[in-house]
């Protein structure tokens, strides 16, 4: 009995280690490997996007990069479409989301976040002398969004508003230059970056009380303490430091933090 008694032990013992193992392999793996896969669309600029000479960049392309570098390790921009970005890091095709992804709930219970690492809110962006004032005055038109944002959601609430989807933020300029929608919700950040930089003839609207996290975090798998550790610890230092404050005031003008 004894030895039965021993043997179960045992293979309790066995299956805890071999879950502890996997809870900490993401970290070891990545160090092993020695890269830090990092996801994004690769169509939000100021954020993530592609340059003249095909080069993904911008404030998450820097800062996931700065994080891997603060691990020992180098980084692999992944671009992938927002919609199913989250599906992707569950398969394991990358290690991390530096995307501009919204802190909520209900992406709580399928993955972990890390930070936040900036702040931002949902605006109303439309054509200038456009009579759209106030979120009511959205009713009875039709709304670009980006499939999968938390403003996606948002808009989906309010009634009587049409809603088309859209794969990034280019396209929603491109769509409302051309008139085909009314106007376009996102997160107010990038297309006020680049409404001025470009001299677009658009403006915001902007939105109170709208409800939507303004939390911005990376994303992980669950179950990896470690490496949610040292990606934080590799924030606290870039902020403590100053070079979050330099990759934030190159890519966006201010310190977003």
């Amino acid at each position: 009995m004894d030895i039965f008694l021993r043997k179960i032990a045992f293979s309790l013992l066995t299956f805890v280690l071999a879950a502890t193992t996997l809870h900490a392999e993401d970290l070891d793996t990545i160090k092993q490997s020695g890269q830090l896969r990092v996801a994004m669309s690769g169509q939000y600029p100021p954020f993530g996007f592609v340059n003249e000479h095909n080069e993904v960049v911008g404030f998450d392309v820097e800062i996931g990069s700065e994080i891997a570098k603060r691990i020992g390790v180098q980084v692999e921009i992944v671009t992938t479409a927002w919609d199913g970005i989250i599906a992707g890091l569950l398969a394991g095709k990358f290690d991390a989301i530096v995307g501009s992804m919204s802190i909520t709930a209900e992406r709580k219970k399928t993955i972990d976040f890390v930070g936040p690492y900036y702040h931002a809110g949902p605006g109303i962006f439309v054509p200038e002398g456009s009579a759209i004032q106030n979120p009511d005055d959205l009713k009875g038109k039709l709304v670009g969004v980006i499939l999968g944002e938390t403003g996606a959601e948002w808009v989906k609430s309010l009634k009587g508003v049409s809603i088309t989807t859209y794969k990034g933020l280019p396209e929603l300029l491109l769509e409302i230059n051309a008139g085909r929608i009314d106007a376009f919700v996102t997160d107010r950040i990038a297309p006020v970056v680049v409404i001025k930089e470009r001299k677009l003839p658009l403006h915001e609207v902007k939105v109170a009380n709208s409800g939507v996290p303004d939390e911005i975090g990376i994303a992980i798998r669950k179950g990896n303490p470690a490496l949610s550790k040292a990606i934080q610890k590799a924030l606290d230092d870039m902020m403590a430091d100053g070079t979050y404050a330099k990759i934030s005031m190159k890519w966006i003008g201010e310190d977003i933090r």
